[in-house]
């Protein structure tokens, strides 16, 4: 499912995506392709019906009175993301004991890096709609992934100045905020709450409204050392929510669901 936006970033079925896109676009909207990456049989293509189930697996897949999905602590996905969580606590516990006097933080991304999108992209079947998408995230209560409120906060217990790093737009900073908030997160207010501002940029990000998600988040990381912290850790669940720096340590959580560049 390829050039999905979500939250003002392009998104693309991580699991789906068979083959590279190597080309610019061609008349007709089409884009030129390696001629590697173009299927020359039926077999060469991951069938979608059978990637979706191993997403739900792999998420230990639950469904409530509601017809709304959740993902089980005790699933792979679960296990995985707590052997994340408790090498990152084991770092961040060390660099509190011996690094004293430091104006520490860590930045978290939001969706599938703190709230867990899962029930959202399986009730649209992984297809996005950007008004429904807001009204999804206006109306609902997303879960926490698990741990991470509980990381977050015990590292703002232990010194850290937790910031949020996000791709949602501005526009959704109310309801962003309350999520984060009704699921146990320290607080997101307007000076740790960072979200993507297409209308007035902030000055600190040169790229102005055209920049990638790479720019934005590392230009924000930037911004927030700049005030005088030390990112210690960085979490994210794409790569572009970590590249670009501004950060001693990084932390992939998984998520199979889709891909942003």
């Amino acid at each position: 499912m390829a050039g999905k936006t979500l939250n003002g970033r392009s998104r693309t079925l991580a699991t789906l995506a068979v083959g590279v896109v190597v080309g610019g676009a061609v008349a007709g909207g089409g884009f030129a392709v390696a001629d590697s990456s173009v299927p020359k049989t039926d077999r060469q293509i991951t069938n979608m019906t059978d990637e979706v189930s191993k997403i739900k697996a792999y998420y230990g897949d639950t469904v409530d009175a509601k017809g709304e999905h959740w993902a089980s602590p005790d699933s792979n996905y679960a296990i995985q993301v707590r052997g994340i969580e408790n090498k990152a606590q084991k770092y961040l516990e060390s660099k509190a004991k011996h690094e004293r006097g430091v104006k520490k933080a860590i930045v978290l991304d939001v969706d599938d890096t703190s709230l867990s999108t899962y029930n959202y992209e399986l009730e649209t079947t992984f297809v996005y709609n950007p008004a429904g998408n807001a009204q999804y995230i206006a109306t609902k209560t997303m879960p926490a992934v698990f741990g991470m409120n509980t990381l977050a906060t015990w590292a703002e217990q232990h010194g850290y100045t937790v910031f949020y790093v996000t791709g949602r737009p501005e526009t959704q900073r109310a309801a962003t905020a309350a999520n984060l908030a009704a699921v146990g997160f320290p607080k997101a207010d307007e000076a740790h709450l960072f979200l993507k501002n297409t209308v007035t940029p902030p000055s600190y990000l040169p790229c102005g409204k055209t920049c990638t998600v790479i720019q934005y988040k590392s230009g924000t990381r930037a911004h927030i050392e700049s005030l005088g912290y030390r990112i210690v850790a960085n979490f994210g669940d794409q790569y572009s929510d970590l590249s670009g720096g501004y950060a001693e340590k990084t932390y992939k959580i998984p998520n199979p669901m889709y891909y942003l560049p």
